[in-house]
């Protein structure tokens, strides 16, 4: 049996690892990793679980790699996220991408397989992208990227992550299309690109679901009953709804909970409406949701006791006064759960800041979804250990990759490197000046 030897940087908790060494497994090809690295200690000790293999840790302490034919980078995503700063290249963590292409100068490996945010494809509009595809092709190595969307590939998460991948000495054609997919969770329909495509098989959040798991993952009674009076006790209607203070659509805020102090009917519909209303043009168009006077807020409100209103939702902390102007208080980070995923639907992006705070109605449990439901929705086998912590967990799974992406992505990258160093043997046996270490592996 063939054997590719590839090196895993960046590597967090390997799930890069294990996606690339399903795709050599499903073509009867078996791997070695040479080399790993990731500084994370948290992440390392649930790598070394895993794979039986400790990673090295700062990558800038790495002088030179092995001998291998694929390497594999989930490069730091931060700098180019749309969560982030976008500093892109200006921040420490951007520039973590030239060590890679150091170590690349040490050796060069046939292929090469990157993973990063969606924001880095138009980062500094489409400039940082381009810097990266000039260092890769002038070592030699072709440059595809491809924006892919897990619910796509038999996951029900709607997840868009960028793919970078590279031959070395080769101009591959690749079947891989770009798809970013649905705009949200509820809109996701898989549709047969033609009538001779097999039908896909249509993933949902329930297929996901533990059926009994331990009750820490259950909401507080508070907030239970808070829901149960929003809806009327019809906690179905939970599904798809968000828990967040400054957009409107499907969403519930604090003021309607109560938590900080119950409102009547008159102030949730003022805050309602100030939350929908501080976004318009007419406010001004220096920021999306503006602070505004009395005068302001009076043009969309004619309670006839507008000032004792906000008085009262100023002291309930509903709102703030700052010089002479209301602010409602952003308030989503408080809540047990932030969205309610809907069991027939997808979900929304995992994301390590607050994967521990997705929540479900199912099984007429109010709760969060566990650790190992999140692991489900990244693609990640049962038998796969998770952190012995949650919200560790939680933080990795969000950071990590979807399994059934990275495995597609990868199968394409090495039938195409197996393809080219094919061709090099059959020329290398018409001109021995091609280099017997392209095709080593073949």
């Amino acid at each position: 049996m063939q054997k590719i030897r590839f090196i895993d940087l960046f590597s967090g908790i390997g799930g890069i690892r294990l996606a690339f060494e399903q795709a050599a497994n499903s073509i009867g090809i078996e791997t070695e990793c040479v080399l790993s690295s990731e500084i994370n200690l948290d992440a390392k000790l649930v790598y070394q679980k895993n794979f039986k293999h400790t990673p090295l840790g700062d990558i800038q302490l790495i002088e030179k790699l092995p001998e291998h034919e694929i390497l594999l980078a989930g490069f730091p995503c931060q700098s180019f996220s749309h969560a982030g700063k976008k500093e892109g290249f200006g921040d420490t963590r951007g520039t973590l991408f030239f060590e890679i292409t150091r170590l690349l100068d040490t050796y060069k490996p046939q292929a090469f397989i990157f993973e990063n945010v969606r924001g880095l494809y138009s980062h500094d509009q489409g400039r940082t992208l381009a810097t990266m595809q000039h260092e890769m092709q002038a070592r030699g190595y072709s440059f595809n990227t491809f924006l892919l969307n897990s619910a796509n590939f038999g996951l029900p998460q709607n997840r868009v992550r960028l793919y970078l991948v590279g031959i070395l000495n080769a101009a591959p054609t690749f079947s891989l299309i770009s798809d970013v997919g649905p705009k949200d969770s509820h809109s996701y329909n898989p549709q047969q690109l033609s009538l001779f495509d097999s039908p896909k098989k249509v993933v949902s959040v329930a297929d996901i679901l533990e059926n009994n798991p331990d009750d820490k993952y259950n909401c507080s009674p508070e907030f239970i009953n808070a829901l149960k009076r929003i809806f009327n006790n019809d906690l179905n209607r939970l599904h798809g709804v968000r828990l967040i203070d400054y957009r409107g659509g499907n969403s519930i805020h604090s003021w309607e909970l109560g938590f900080r102090g119950e409102c009547s009917a008159e102030e949730i519909a003022l805050m309602n409406r100030f939350i929908l209303k501080r976004r318009n043009k007419e406010f001004g168009r220096t920021q999306d949701g503006k602070l505004l006077t009395k005068e302001q807020i009076a043009s969309f409100s004619e309670h006839p006791n507008l000032g004792e209103l906000l008085n009262s939702l100023v002291a309930k902390k509903y709102l703030k006064f700052i010089n002479g102007k209301y602010k409602p208080v952003s308030g989503n980070f408080s809540f047990e759960v932030y969205k309610f995923v809907d069991p027939n639907k997808i979900s929304v992006t995992l994301v390590a800041s607050d994967a521990n705070r997705l929540g479900v109605y199912h099984n007429q449990r109010v709760r969060r979804l566990t650790p190992r439901e999140a692991a489900r929705l990244q693609g990640f086998p049962d038998s796969f250990i998770l952190h012995p912590h949650d919200d560790k967990a939680y933080h990795q799974l969000g950071n990590s990759v979807s399994i059934n992406v990275v495995k597609a992505v990868a199968e394409e990258v090495i039938l195409k490197m197996l393809d080219d160093a094919q061709q090099k043997k059959k020329q290398l046996e018409r001109s021995p000046d091609i280099s017997k270490n392209a095709i080593a592996f073949v």
